[in-house]
Order: structure tokens, then C-alpha cells, then sequence
């Protein structure tokens, strides 16, 4: 049983090759040549890669390559006795420093990564958006309006040939057509999916939830500052417009609200000053002595002088 096990382990781990393992020098001048100077440090471990084939292990000193190790794997022909080189390359260690998974540009892009002359692509299969113009809106082949079109179409198309010579567009009789000349068609338009993000977000930002809600005094639709969107959203969002609110041109959903409520307090007007007390427009006789009838003074004197003391 002993014998069976050393057998089984050896067919799965051969010991190192003597002069492959032995063969240090050759392996650090090899990574040496490779790394800059001064990088390639001690040498951490020999692994046997398979029959004469080993894989010497130097330590990196390079700055930002913590726990990274030059691997330099060496190798001898059956019965030579030269040691040659296979690879060099740097790897990392069970603790080395790696750089984060990739991620595609489209799932790091962040709101507000953006900034000018930057071009955004969107997929042809983007969820948010779907085709603005379907042509279910055409008219049945067998009908009227049909007839109409395609020799309105017809006549069109032959009046234009005469002018000028142009690519090939959009069926000048189609309803699709009209639209574009009218300035109301648009080739893809937000789906339900993409409503209900945009909703979300800003929801989330200036929503019902938010600090600044919770200790408004009342709530954007009854603001005369809002501004209603159009569409669908119109019904729980809109712009604000008051420059002094945390809001100011941002989408709102009508449960939120702050302090700039147009409604939440009025403006006290500024106090009346009261009248000046001293009349200025007359003037005002102050009597140098008091009068005889104000009992301030005797009515009578008995004759002897005032002289200040008794």
C-alpha cells in the first residue's frame, strides 16, 4: 500500500528534475534580462512542471506589483545534460495586487461622466427605447386612402426626378413621409421600460422620500413655481422653476417639496413707522419763568429778601 501511494502521488507531482532545480542562475539572469534593473529579487520556490521541467519563483521588487513573482520555467531534453530556457514572464502571487475585473465602458459610464464634444452610442436593442414609427398606421392595400397615396406618391416622385437626382428615401406617399416633413417623426421613442427608469430615478433624487420632502411645508403640485411635463409623465412630474429652490431646473415628482413653496408663507410687509413726535412745522413757546397761578411759586412774599439761607 505504501508503494502503491508513493507511485500514485509521484504520477501527479514529479520531483524536480536535479539540474532543472539546480539551474538558478541560469533562471535569474533570464528574468533579469527581461525586468528592469534591480527588480528581480530572492528566489521563493522551485515547482516541477512535469518531467524535466521546472519553474523557478524570484521575488518582484517593482513598485505597484506587491506579491507578484517572475516565473521563469527551464527545461533539459531526455539524457542531454544542457539546461535551456523556456519562458520568463511575471505572475502574481496567492496576495499580489491585481487590477479590478474589465467592465465595458457602457456599464462604467456613471450620469455625469459626460462632458464636451463626448458621443454617447446607443445599442440597437436598447431596452429604454423603441421604434418611434412602426407603419402600422398604413393604410390597407385595397383601400381609398391606399390608391390615393401611391399616386400621389407616384406623381411626386416623377416631379422630383425632373429636378434633381437624390438617394432613395422614405416613400414620399407614406404616412411616414408626412410626418417627417411635418417635423414629428422621430425614429425611436422611449418604451415603457425606459419611462418607468427615468421615473425611478428621478423619483429617488427629488421624490417623496428625500429629507427635503419630508420637511417641506406642502408639496410641488400645489407650487406655482412647477412647470408640468408633457406626456405620460405629466400626471407625476414636473420642472421646477424657482431659483432660490434646491430643485431649480431639475424634473420633481409632485409629491416632493422644500421650503420655496410658493404658498407656504407670505412675505410680512415692512412696518409703518409711527409719526414724529416732535412737530417741526410750529413753534413752540417754552415761558422762561412759571406762571403765578401754577402753584409752583407763592402768591404773596413777606418782604424779606431770599438770600439763600435762613
Amino acid at each position: 500500500m505504501s508503494a502503491a501511494t508513493t507511485r500514485s502521488r509521484t504520477a501527479r507531482t514529479p520531483a524536480p528534475d536535479r539540474l532543472c532545480a539546480e539551474a538558478v542562475d541560469l533562471a535569474r539572469s533570464a528574468a533579469e534580462e527581461v525586468a528592469a534593473p534591480g527588480v528581480v529579487g530572492e528566489h521563493v520556490a522551485t515547482v516541477s512542471e512535469g518531467d524535466r521541467v521546472v519553474t523557478h519563483y524570484f521575488e518582484c521588487k517593482e513598485a505597484g506589483y506587491r506579491g507578484w513573482r517572475w516565473a521563469v520555467t527551464v527545461a533539459r531534453a531526455s539524457r542531454a545534460k544542457n539546461v535551456t530556457l523556456d519562458e520568463a514572464v511575471l505572475l502574481p502571487g496567492t496576495d499580489a495586487l491585481l487590477a479590478p475585473e474589465w467592465v465595458p465602458w457602457s456599464e462604467r459610464l456613471r450620469p455625469g461622466d459626460m462632458g464636451p464634444g463626448d458621443l454617447l452610442p446607443t445599442e440597437a436593442e436598447d431596452l429604454r427605447l423603441e421604434p418611434g414609427y412602426t407603419g402600422e398606421d398604413e393604410p390597407l392595400p385595397s383601400s381609398v386612402a391606399s390608391e390615393m397615396s401611391e399616386e400621389l406618391a407616384d406623381l411626386v416622385d416623377a416631379e422630383d426626378a425632373e429636378l434633381t437626382t437624390r438617394p432613395e428615401t422614405t416613400h414620399r406617399g407614406s404616412i411616414a413621409a408626412v410626418a417627417d416633413e411635418l417635423g414629428m417623426r422621430r425614429a425611436r421613442v422611449l418604451s415603457r421600460y425606459g419611462l418607468h427608469a427615468a421615473a425611478d430615478r428621478w423619483e429617488e433624487a427629488f421624490g417623496p422620500k428625500t429629507p427635503m420632502a419630508q420637511a417641506a411645508p406642502a408639496n410641488c403640485d400645489t407650487c406655482a413655481f412647477l412647470v408640468p411635463l408633457a406626456g405620460s409623465l405629466r400626471q407625476a412630474f414636473g420642472v421646477c422653476a424657482n431659483e432660490f429652490g434646491p430643485a431649480d431646473g431639475r424634473v420633481v415628482s409632485l409629491s416632493y417639496g422644500c421650503g420655496g413653496h410658493s404658498e407656504a408663507a407670505v412675505m410680512p410687509k415692512p412696518p409703518r413707522p409711527a409719526p414724529h413726535a416732535l412737530d417741526t412745522m410750529q413753534v413752540d413757546e417754552y415761558p422762561l419763568r412759571p406762571a403765578r397761578d401754577s402753584g409752583s411759586v407763592p402768591t404773596e412774599t413777606d418782604g424779606t429778601e431770599d438770600l439763600g439761607h435762613s
